[in-house]
């Protein structure tokens, strides 16, 4: 499998170099040239496998310069070495009006990034050397909260590596920060950053593209790569989850081989919903995907109206992992839906950086209305379906969560076709605790992050997870914050260059 940049079909490279590189120098996303195919016996041969076992079967399909033994080994690091809480790795839930929560959220972050982030260190040290690439690799990751704890715990004192993660100041949840500020690890730096989580990440993706940063680390015996889902190994293993939960479905009588089902995805940067939709061309039997936003309702609004503005203004809501207004990953979905129109792309995405907008073409536009449909909710809205869902069958879900179910829900009510509904459900409920705790009739006044967990576990019953519960004894080590055009200045710096 080999592997091209979104802004220059002719860009040719290895599975390898595509992670080690994490993003293309001209700025593009690395895509696979094909997406392989799988049919009904395939899919019956993962059943009765760990998923550390289907994920090793999965990946061989993308990675093609790892050997089986090499896949073997990564997956078993990753999923069997005790890292998530449940032997499963992943768990579905069931809800009152018969829909399923595929919980992705028992990683030792709590969030659906552990799926990913547990395997991508793995991938990287392998790739850097199968690249012949003999310099130290820095990880620049943006994080809208979720990527940087995990990318941080994912890379902590892995040699050859150092990893810098840039948030936004006022952006993630007091958990979120307390994750991040608290990290251990001799190779670890976080900061803080004046703005919102698009600053962030645009802030990234410049020194990334600067020439002379590149010469600078170059000169250091150092490269830069990514922990954002902009690289590929990133993205791969969350392909893997949604084939893997397909597969489940089927050992438990939920589905038949090749019975379609609806999926409902919460996302900001588009890249969960975009492994989702890998899965669907590799033959998981999606019928349709809905994306959920929050008031942030850019992804949405591009899916009804073909037109993609970040010209709005910017809320900071109870699901800030979703608080973006540059969705990445909808460039790859544009560069394979467009038959890898380069130039087409490269015209989009140059109007979106100058111009804060682009819009595509009413024949494409109904070709991804053809697969997805957008729908957004505000604050209450989440808040009520929190309580709604516990008040129904004692179900806990985060803020994120509950934006999926709200729009899996209203979808299904007008939906032609009644197929089963599979949500991705992204945070466990304590990483947000204030605001679901809230939504299901507690009290947060006069109470820190710690009294409202406590708070949380008495009126829900549900347990607290020790990695949260832990950090009210851990130590705060980060405290810089930087505004967006310092970033470059202070990467130097933190690196020494």
């Amino acid at each position: 499998m080999v592997y091209h940049s979104t802004r220059n079909s002719a860009l040719c490279v290895s599975s390898a170099e595509a992670i080690a590189q994490g993003i293309a120098a001209d700025g593009g996303l690395f895509v696979p040239a094909s997406i392989p195919e799988l049919s009904p016996a395939d899919f019956d041969s993962l059943k009765g496998l760990s998923y550390a076992e289907r994920a090793a079967r999965l990946f061989k399909l993308y990675l093609t310069d790892f050997s089986d033994e090499e896949l073997r080994e990564c997956t078993k690091n990753a999923y069997e070495s005790g890292n998530f809480e449940t032997p499963n790795v992943q768990e579905i839930a069931k809800l009152a009006d018969g829909s399923m929560l595929l919980e992705l959220w028992h990683g030792p972050t709590c969030a659906f990034k552990d799926m990913a982030l547990q395997i991508l260190p793995h991938f990287l040290t392998r790739s850097v050397r199968k690249a012949g690439i003999d310099r130290e690799v820095v990880i620049l990751t943006a994080t809208s909260g979720d990527t940087g704890k995990a990318a941080l715990a994912g890379f902590r004192d892995v040699p050859g590596t150092r990893i810098m993660v840039f948030y936004p100041e006022d952006g993630v949840s007091s958990m979120q920060k307390r994750q991040m500020q608290t990290q251990e690890g001799k190779n670890v730096r976080v900061c803080a950053v004046k703005g919102n989580f698009d600053d962030c990440q645009n802030g990234v993706k410049a020194i990334f593209t600067d020439p002379e940063m590149q010469k600078a680390l170059a000169q250091n015996g150092m490269q830069f790569s990514s922990a954002n889902s902009i690289n590929w190994g990133r993205l791969v293993p969350q392909i893997v989850y949604y084939v893997s939960a397909y597969v489940t479905m089927m050992e438990q009588g939920i589905l038949e081989n090749g019975q379609r089902f609806s999926l409902t995805v919460p996302t900001g940067n588009f890249g969960n919903i975009l492994a989702a939709w890998y899965a669907k061309q590799m033959g998981v039997p999606i019928g349709h995907l809905v994306c959920a936003s929050n008031i942030n309702k850019v992804l949405s609004d591009f899916i009804a109206t073909g037109v993609y503005d970040r010209n709005r203004d910017f809320h900071a809501t109870v699901s800030p992992s979703m608080d973006i207004l540059i969705s990445s990953n909808l460039e790859r979905l544009l560069y394979h839906m467009t038959h890898g129109d380069d130039a087409q792309i490269r015209e989009w995405f140059g109007a979106l950086k100058t111009e804060g907008r682009y819009e595509i073409p009413t024949e494409l536009l109904h070709r991804i209305q053809a697969e997805f449909s957008g729908a957004f909710y505000d604050d209450a809205a989440t808040k009520a379906m929190i309580g709604k869902v516990f008040a129904e069958n004692g179900y806990l879900s985060d803020t994120h969560t509950a934006v999926g179910i709200c729009a899996a829900r209203a979808y299904q009510e007008t939906a032609s076709e009644k197929n089963p509904m599979l949500i991705a459900s992204t945070a466990n409920p304590y990483k947000f605790g204030a605001a679901v705790l809230e939504a299901i009739g507690g009290s947060v006044s006069d109470a820190d992050e710690y009294t409202v967990l406590d708070r949380l576990q008495e009126k829900s019953g549900m347990q607290i997870p020790k990695a949260l519960a832990e950090l009210k004894t851990k130590t705060v080590r980060f405290t810089d914050s930087v505004a967006q055009d310092e970033m470059p200045a202070y990467v130097k710096q933190q690196l020494g260059i």
